[in-house]
Parts: structure tokens; sequence; C-alpha cells
């Protein structure tokens, strides 16, 4: 795999990486939009299990973004050491 190969499947996995803190995001609106349904229902069940959901998936996407943040610093490192502005170019 050459060097362009290299940044443009670093490119994917960065888009990827965008999609999934996009789709946890997502959860945990629904998570909330559960919450605030239960409130008129008053399901203790509910109560206690979506507060572990909402935490376990908040700490989740935490984690890709820093993730995706410091993927996205190796990316920018690999792209500005080999010179892959010039290669484009070429």
């Amino acid at each position: 795999m050459d060097k362009l190969e290299k940044v443009e499947m670093m490119d994917k996995i960065l888009r990827e990486f965008e999609d999934l803190r996009n789709s946890q995001t997502s959860v945990l609106k629904k998570i909330s939009k559960i919450e605030a349904d239960n409130i008129n229902l008053g399901v203790k069940l509910l109560e206690e299990k979506l507060t572990e959901i909402y935490f376990a998936v908040d700490t989740n996407l935490n984690l890709v973004t820093s993730l995706e943040e410091e993927f996205q610093k190796h990316r920018d490192k690999f792209y500005k050491d080999n010179k892959i502005a010039a290669l484009k170019e070429e």
C-alpha cells in the first residue's frame, strides 16, 4: 500500500469514526426521549436501567471521540511527514 492509499484509508476510517460518533449521539437522544416519555408512566425499572444504559453509551461516545481525535492527529502527522500534498500534485 503506497502513501496515498494509506492516507485515503485513514480518511475513510475518520469518516467511519464520525458515523460511529453520530450513531452514539443518536442513541443518547433516543434514550433521553424514552426517559422523557417515562416521566408520565413512572416505571421504576425504566428509570433505573435507562440511566445505566445512558451512562454506558455516553462513556463509549467519549472513548470514540477521544480515539477519533487522536487518530486525526496521527493522520495529519503522517500527511505532513510524508509530504502527501506534494504527492497529490504530481
